[in-house]
């Protein structure tokens, strides 16, 4: 039970860090103002609201009482109540009385005066009107063949501070708000720069040196990463010069080797020598190329259409057929992308003899699938072909030469472009990679 009220709780919370502080701020704001607006109302504004109504109604019925008393003149009456009490009184006789008047229920002066009349008049004796005039209110009180008709002013019954009360308690309080807003932007922009730059430096993409700002916690975060970045880039630059030697030495030798074997008269062992000297160099590419350091090469804009009909063209195989969307383009490290997709495409080709290639795009996403009809590969063994050096025993298996890097390439280089790499069983009863890919 709590699990689940806990998640509905969560679910309703904004999920950036932004809107969560303005809450923070934001609702300990207004739970005050509408506390402080409760007991104003209660305590204050609607108690003097009952008293001023409970003082004119009380005026009212006096007046009454004096006009029926034959002692008194009766116009004087009603000019001293007119002059002193603020009352425009008129009598209409003769006339029939009508005490039905659309009650207000949601209108705090409507309940009030509603209350005190009927306290002192009892039913079906008095109608009033607060909306007919701007600044009076229409009162009538039965007397009788008639009613009396008193214009009375509104600020006879309400009191003009809770306006003024209410002005100063909620133009404040969104100021404050709007100033919460900005330093809340403020102390979040850092964080979103950090995200934004390690994003770039998880792709790959060259990233200029970090300024950490915002508060001292931030900073630290930041600091952290730029630190991250220059070891991470200076182990990557010391790979890139340590492999550049390891390739020159290596090709040396091998070079040498493929001389002496030319002399050999023996042919058919100099054919064997041959071959395990071009094994050895297609293995050492491999390596090579698993270990180059991607961040050398900058993302650019291409149209990733053309670049994957100029792939097929270049294998000119009637067996590769194709289903491209046309005009898809791409931010990203072209070449790297060429390189994973042929070796996907070698791949397919090594194993199976037909190939289909389906390019499309849905919302800001996009999908590559390359099928095969070869033997395919065991579910259970999905996953590990990605991972460097492995070779599967059963199913598809490896040329010698192969070092098992081909896949394990081409998932960093999707991964690196903030992708996603997947195989599963094929329309042709082979292998299907499906690659995402975000626009």
């Amino acid at each position: 039970m709590f699990y689940g009220l806990n998640k509905f709780i969560k679910d309703l919370l904004p999920k950036r860090l932004f809107y969560r502080a303005l809450l923070i701020v934001a609702i300990p704001v207004i739970v005050i103002q509408l506390i402080i607006t409760i007991v104003f109302f209660d305590s204050l504004w609607i108690k003097t609201n009952k008293g001023m109504t409970r003082a004119l109604a009380s005026e009212i019925k006096t007046f009454i009482e004096v006009y029926s008393n034959e002692n008194f003149d009766k116009d004087e009456i009603t000019n001293l109540f007119s002059i002193y009490q603020d009352l425009n009184i008129e009598l209409i006789s003769n006339e029939k009385f009508d005490y039905s008047y659309d009650e207000r229920w949601f209108s705090p002066i409507d309940r009030t005066l509603r209350r005190e009349l009927k306290s002192r008049f009892g039913n079906n004796k008095y109608w009033f009107n607060t909306t007919n005039y701007k600044e009076l209110i229409d009162l009538r009180i039965k007397y009788q063949d008639g009613y009396f008709k008193f214009l009375i002013p509104k600020d006879r019954l309400t009191s003009s501070s809770a306006r003024i009360f209410g002005l100063w308690i909620t133009v404040p309080a969104f100021i404050m708000i709007i100033i919460s807003l900005i330093f809340l932007k403020n102390q979040t922009r850092p964080i979103t720069a950090l995200a934004k730059a390690a994003e770039k430096f998880g792709r790959g993409e060259q990233v200029e040196e970090f300024k950490p700002s915002g508060a001292s916690e931030i900073r630290q975060a930041g600091y952290e990463f730029e630190r991250m970045r220059k070891r991470i880039l200076r182990h990557l630059n010391q790979r890139s010069e340590m492999l550049s030697g390891i390739s020159h030495d290596l090709r040396t030798p091998l070079t040498r080797m493929k001389l002496k074997t030319a002399f050999i008269k023996d042919k058919d062992i100099s054919s064997k020598l041959t071959d395990d000297i071009n094994e050895m160099e297609k293995m050492l590419n491999e390596y090579l190329q698993f270990t180059s350091s991607s961040y050398l090469e900058k993302n650019e804009l291409y149209n990733l259409t053309e670049l994957i009909k100029q792939i097929i063209e270049k294998y000119n195989n009637e067996n590769i057929s194709q289903t491209l969307a046309p005009e898809i383009f791409l931010n990203g490290k072209k070449n790297l992308i060429k390189r994973c997709l042929n070796n996907l495409i070698d791949n397919a080709l090594k194993y199976g003899k037909k190939v289909n290639i389906e390019l499309s795009k849905k919302s800001q996403n996009i999908f590559i699938n390359i099928e095969d009809d070869g033997p395919g590969i065991s579910e259970r063994e999905y996953e590990n072909v990605f991972k460097p050096f492995y070779k599967v025993d059963k199913g598809r298996a490896d040329n010698k030469a192969s070092v098992g890097l081909g896949l394990s390439i081409a998932s960093d280089i999707i991964r690196s472009h903030g992708g996603n790499i997947q195989l599963e069983k094929s329309k042709l009863n082979g292998l299907k990679v499906k690659i995402f890919l975000p626009a």
